[in-house]
């Protein structure tokens, strides 16, 4: 929860990417979910399988957040998903989008996700820490914020689109549904570390006698229907060439694993993107040297290899050396 209020959230020093990011969108269609038995006590999970409620798709889209920050166990490792809500009643998630794009660098919060009744729309690769719930908090975790509604079946239907986003960050790093150790909320980061005093979405899951363990069995739910490959594949991309589909996201192939890069020309590694015609052009923006960045795809283009890094920004093999995962 931010309520448009400032919120000094600092982490480790950020490798920054120089100049202006570009805009890319992507969407990764969910698969159809077998209704099945949750918690006994959860009438609004009940409420979503008996009303045959399945969660949307997706939208992955580059929003300005220009701080590239790893977790604290490296780029593309983060150890589960914040769960917040806006606490801005009536607010969409495209309302919520456009704010925080506009707004981050003077409020100083930014999350990966924002999820209402119709949509689910992330904005910033998963793969890196955003400014969300302190510095612990932001080290370790990917971060969703929930936007309130007003009738039953609104809020049924945005936690069925927040409970599959979890469950599809959680299978997509591989890591295990757990309630209170990769599905936390807010109020308990903020009652483990102490460094901020937000209490969401308790308050808010609590008008709807909800609460976190039963978002944690719905997003087992949809965790448990995931198969063994990455939730990466049968995307819609609208963008670019490159199938990816998570702003530089963990995808299941043989590219996965680290590149450090260097220019002995420049202080910057210079990045390419790919055109819809499959040809190369220029990024605005860099790489700084002698860091590691996590890369999940590569592509070969006039003899080189390029490494993918971000949604459409590659690094040709000249100043690239590669660690396979």
């Amino acid at each position: 929860m931010f309520s448009k209020k400032k919120m000094v959230a600092s982490i480790a020093t950020a490798v920054a990417l120089t100049g202006v990011s570009f805009v890319a969108t992507n969407e990764v269609a969910p698969q159809t979910f077998v209704q099945q038995e949750v918690k006994a006590d959860s009438w609004i999970n009940n409420y979503i399988n008996q009303n045959g409620i399945q969660p949307v798709s997706i939208q992955y889209r580059e929003g300005t957040f220009t701080n590239w920050i790893p977790y604290e166990n490296g780029v593309g490792k983060p150890e589960g998903v914040v769960v917040h809500e806006t606490a801005t009643p009536g607010a969409t998630a495209e309302d919520e989008v456009s704010y925080f794009n506009n707004n981050w660098p003077t409020i100083q919060t930014y999350v990966h996700a924002f999820v209402d009744a119709t949509s689910i729309i992330n904005i910033h690769s998963a793969d890196y820490a955003v400014w969300g719930a302190g510095p612990t908090a932001n080290s370790k975790y990917i971060q969703v914020e929930l936007c309130e509604t007003s009738s039953v079946d609104a809020f049924a239907r945005s936690v069925a689109n927040d409970a599959y986003y979890v469950a599809s960050k959680l299978h997509q790093y591989g890591l295990p549904v757990e309630y209170g150790k990769t599905v936390v909320s807010h109020d308990q980061t903020s009652q483990w570390w102490h460094e901020t005093t937000h209490t969401d979405p308790t308050g808010y899951f609590a008008k709807w006698n909800y609460d976190m363990e039963q978002f944690t069995a719905l997003v087992n739910q949809y965790y448990s229907t995931m198969d063994g490959s990455s939730t990466n594949s049968g995307s819609t991309n609208t963008g670019n060439t490159n199938t990816g589909t998570n702003n530089g996201g963990v995808s299941s192939n043989t590219s996965e694993g680290t590149v450090t890069v260097k220019n002995p020309s420049s202080f910057m590694v210079p990045l390419a993107a790919f055109n819809n015609h499959g040809g190369i052009t220029k990024s605005n923006r860099g790489l700084a040297n002698n860091t590691p960045w996590y890369t999940d795809q590569t592509k070969t283009y006039n003899g080189h290899t390029y490494y993918r890094v971000s949604t459409n920004e590659w690094v040709m093999d000249s100043y690239a050396t590669f660690t396979a995962k």
